[in-house]
């Protein structure tokens, strides 16, 4: 009983994925989702309460594998500086391996941005991200790679680059190498933040 209801649940998100890539998070509904998925209504409410909240569950398993690659980074890079690029190069290859993402983030958060509730919820990981990048300007600056900046105003500084050239990616998809380019434009943000590039100035 639990494993056919596992099995529900999973083809309600895969169907959706599929769904919202397809024709669009705004004008797929949970009547579609259930025909597709060969559902009834009563089984998707079972393990959803809305369509908003089947994005917010697709949204946390996505974040989940950056999670998962942030901390396996971090761990493995010899100072922050260095992380912080790894990490860009390995969001710039998740966001290419699956880049119909994009689209359904960037249709979703237009629409949440309506409700107050919802937008709240939506803008959960952009604190997230945030305040994980915070924390590592002040570990840099404790280790003595990173200059004594204002770990705030670096963190939102990061975030912004790397939505800017995510947004980038979307909209020219073959204007550039995008893994690359989200690479060497942390490298760039983080040598001018680097303590070592403090001295030669």
């Amino acid at each position: 009983m639990q494993q056919r209801s596992e099995e529900t649940r999973s083809r309600i998100l895969e169907t959706a994925t599929q769904l919202f890539s397809q024709r669009g998070y705004d004008v797929t509904g949970v009547a579609e989702i259930c025909a597709a998925a060969g559902v009834s209504k009563g089984a998707f409410y079972h393990h959803f309460p809305s369509k908003q909240a089947v994005f917010m569950t697709l949204l946390e398993a996505w974040l989940s594998e950056l999670d998962a690659g942030f901390e396996l980074i971090r761990r493995q890079s010899p100072d922050v500086s260095t992380a912080v690029v790894q990490m860009a190069r390995m969001v710039g290859e998740v966001f290419q391996a699956a880049d119909v993402r994009l689209s359904i983030f960037l249709e979703f958060w237009m629409q949440a941005h309506r409700d107050v509730e919802i937008w709240q919820t939506a803008i959960a990981p952009y604190r997230r991200y945030h305040a994980l990048f915070a924390e590592l300007i002040r570990q840099g600056i404790a280790e003595g790679s990173l200059r004594p900046v204002e770990p705030e105003a670096a963190a939102r500084l990061i975030v912004s680059q790397a939505i800017g050239l995510l947004m980038q990616a979307l909209f020219d998809p073959q204007g550039a190498n995008w893994v690359v380019e989200v690479e060497q434009s942390m490298r760039l943000l983080m040598d001018g933040l680097s303590r070592s590039k403090e001295g030669s100035a």
